[in-house]
């Protein structure tokens, strides 16, 4: 009997699961066409209603009167039922942007508010500095706090969730053992974390160009580092202790560097680009303004790109010879700098370098992929936790 129970249960829930995912990617829909969209039947699909209105996920919210009978009922999700926040966390003097970037959307994905601040870590407490950011957000958008269901932590480093704590990180305070939980007690609701490229790669499969893709690589150039995340399946490798994809550590044969490691990071990262730039009398201030200058005059320098190109192709040769992936993604500013220009290049350098054929493109995402991705991610969290919730209730 308890077998059965519990068949039931899981029965009821997956009813219900199936038609709140229709409900938000549609938007509106009445009792017909869900009973279309699941194949399930009239009573069923009255119950699974039933049970999600009295849940507060879904309500009426009109009446389609274009066909004999009593008008039908219009169910659409309830935006405000949950929301999700997302924070995404930069080393300001790599960046030089703001130190803060965070955003809370509604259930059906709409984003209320967004907020950039900036915040000296050396002095600032990490957990005030998030807590304070995500009271600004509902404040500003006007939410309850206890609404926020999940907020979703972007960092430049990765997170050993069995530890629970943040490793490889450069900015202050944020490797400190305890962060995460007393944050999520802070905040009094559960905080996701998660590397920034793999949050890019989230956005880059719902939004991007890997959209199609069963499975694609995604090579991070940022001014400063780099980074790989790596999607089979619509599923991210994060490794045992959050570090897959760490490319930038990456060692390489040297001739004449037996007493200091060389990494890829060496070839590729900041300062190489500073330097490579230099090298070919290419102007600029930062990594950024260097390849965007050499993108927009391609007659002036090629060379450059050239150059940069193969070290780029150096780190995509290793990752195409061991995963195959069909597709791989330029993102990050220096990608999205180098545009069309910089990805030509890369395809030549890659094509005489590599032993086996990827697909390679440029981002099409304009936008801040890794707090797009964050917000994603944690949108996905709060549903599932929704679902859990009707799937707990059932009786």
């Amino acid at each position: 009997m308890t077998r059965l129970a519990g068949s039931s249960k899981l029965l009821r829930a997956m009813n219900a699961s199936a038609a709140l995912a229709h409900l938000l990617e549609v938007g509106e829909l009445t009792r017909a066409d869900l009973r279309r969209l699941t194949q399930l039947s009239t009573p069923t699909i009255s119950e699974v209603l039933r049970r999600l209105t009295d849940a507060g996920l879904v309500s009426v919210v009109g009446y389609h009167s274009g066909r004999p009978g009593p008008n039908a009922e219009i169910y659409a999700v309830d935006p405000d039922a949950a929301y999700a926040a997302a924070l995404s966390v930069r080393d300001i003097g790599a960046s030089g942007g703001p130190s803060v970037v965070a955003a809370l959307c509604d259930l059906t994905g709409e984003v209320r508010a967004r907020i950039e601040r900036q915040v000296d870590f050396l002095r600032a407490d990490p957990r005030t500095a998030l807590v304070e950011a995500i009271a600004d957000l509902h404040a500003e958008a006007g939410v309850p706090a206890d609404k926020i269901h999940h907020v979703q932590l972007a960092v430049a480093g990765s997170y050993d969730a069995r530890a629970e704590t943040i490793r490889h990180v450069d900015v202050p305070g944020f490797a400190r053992p305890g962060l995460v939980p007393e944050t999520a007690a802070a905040l009094g609701t559960r905080v996701g974390v998660d590397n920034d490229v793999n949050l890019a790669a989230v956005a880059e499969r719902r939004r991007g160009v890997a959209q199609e893709a069963d499975g694609f690589a995604l090579l991070w150039l940022g001014q400063e580092g780099l980074g790989l995340a790596i999607d089979i399946g619509g599923t991210l490798i994060r490794g045992a202790r959050g570090g897959a994809g760490e490319i930038g550590y990456m060692p390489l044969y040297a001739p004449g560097s037996i007493h200091r490691k060389v990494d890829l990071q060496d070839l590729v990262g900041g300062a190489a680009i500073m330097a490579l730039g230099q090298d070919h009398g290419i102007p600029g201030r930062t990594p950024l303004d260097i390849v965007t200058t050499a993108a927009t005059t391609p007659g002036r320098s090629g060379e450059f790109i050239t150059q940069l190109a193969d070290r780029i192709a150096v780190g995509l040769a290793a990752v195409i010879a061991v995963l195959d992936p069909s597709l791989v993604v330029l993102a990050g500013p220096i990608a999205r700098a180098g545009g069309e220009t910089l990805l030509a290049a890369v395809r030549d350098a890659v094509h005489r370098a590599a032993p086996l054929e990827s697909t390679i493109a440029v981002t099409t995402i304009a936008d801040d992929a890794v707090l797009l991705g964050a917000l994603d991610a944690g949108l996905t969290a709060v549903r599932e936790s929704l679902i859990a919730a009707i799937r707990d209730n059932q009786t």
